[in-house]
């Protein structure tokens, strides 16, 4: 738990410009909280931090691309040196790129791992010094629910996923023995600009997936992980139920998840090929939502997954037990004896 409450706390967002970044700043804002936002675009951030200034809060801005090591370094030292501490650390910057694995250009793909995975690195590599000083602290890295199971045509954006998780689980043991918690938020498909604003060569524009969440459910979820740290955290319904699926019938899972993507990820329109955000920041797009709620459909495909997964395991122990009758006597003997 942070030492101080919300209203004594200070907290750096990366990614804070739009989307869930910018949720969460003026979440934490409504709660008292100190912030230091930080995003490549400094026209939007100072739009965050006044609406965060009108609740009655300090925020600063310190315009900062989290693929420059030096510059989250910078960016930890400035918030240090300006509020004395620093008791929550939101990893969240991310780009992607929408492309099949072998079309997209390297240079795409090096650069969503650059911003994703090394920007989280060099956050926490910032920051866990002042933390271990103060013997407090928590980091929250925002993942995403393709952490647990793969997604095709954003293969890049996936790997990054899967190795933030990664990283949250080493950075847990080697900190054990301090009050320093490091949490990884899973989030669903959210309402936000990131498809808009990325990279793609697929020839059709991307769009989320249904059900789709707002980006305020996720920064009020990521606030009850400041307030009471835990390892892994979904946000959104329909992750949590893909997950689950996925650990109990993983083949049948990605087969069904693979038809949803082809159906559902993108829209009947042509794209051309853009590199979108990832090099250079789109003036436009900095607001929470992405407006695809308003155009989504009802989907039934988390409950057709679980479906799926509870079928697949019933016909695997149906299949068991016929080949091993003798076996389940067995282990029946010896759970009433």
């Amino acid at each position: 738990m942070l030492l101080k409450k919300l209203e004594e706390s200070v907290a750096v967002i990366t990614g804070a410009s739009s989307g869930i970044g910018r949720a969460t700043a003026l979440e934490l804002a409504e709660r008292g909280t100190t912030v230091v936002l930080a995003a490549r675009r400094e026209a939007a951030l100072r739009e965050v931090a006044e609406e965060c200034r009108r609740l009655g809060i300090r925020a600063d801005v310190i315009p900062s691309d989290v693929s420059d090591e030096n510059a989250v370094r910078e960016l930890a030292r400035r918030a240090i040196e300006a509020f004395g501490r620093i008791d929550l650390w939101v990893n969240n910057a991310a780009v992607t790129v929408f492309g099949r694995f072998e079309e997209t250009p390297l240079q795409a793909a090096r650069r969503v791992i650059d911003v994703n995975l090394f920007g989280y690195i060099h956050g926490a590599r910032a920051v866990i010094p002042y933390f271990r000083e103060q013997n407090s602290g928590v980091l929250i890295n925002v993942a995403s629910q393709v952490a647990k199971m793969g997604e095709p045509f954003a293969s890049y954006y996936v790997m990054t996923k899967f190795a933030i998780r990664g990283l949250g689980e080493c950075l847990r043991q080697e900190l054990r023995d301090t009050r320093i918690d490091v949490c990884t938020l899973l989030p669903a498909a959210i309402d936000t600009p990131l498809y808009q604003q990325g990279a793609n060569y697929t020839g059709k524009v991307a769009k989320p997936m249904s059900p789709v969440y707002d980006a305020r459910m996720v920064a009020r979820d990521l606030i009850k992980l400041a307030e009471h740290p835990r390892r892994e955290m979904h946000s959104g319904m329909s992750g949590r139920v893909a997950s689950v699926a996925h650990s109990l019938a993983p083949g049948l899972v990605e087969k069904v998840a693979a038809r949803k993507v082809e159906k559902e990820h993108f829209l009947d329109k042509p794209a051309e090929p853009s590199e979108g955000n990832l090099f250079t920041p789109m003036p436009e797009f900095n607001s929470i939502g992405g407006g695809w709620q308003a155009r989504e459909k009802p989907s039934r495909t988390p409950l057709l997954l679980a479906a799926a997964a509870v079928a697949s395991v019933i016909g695997t122990m149906t299949w068991w037990l016929r080949r091993r009758p003798r076996g389940l006597r067995k282990v029946i003997d010896r759970m009433v004896a």
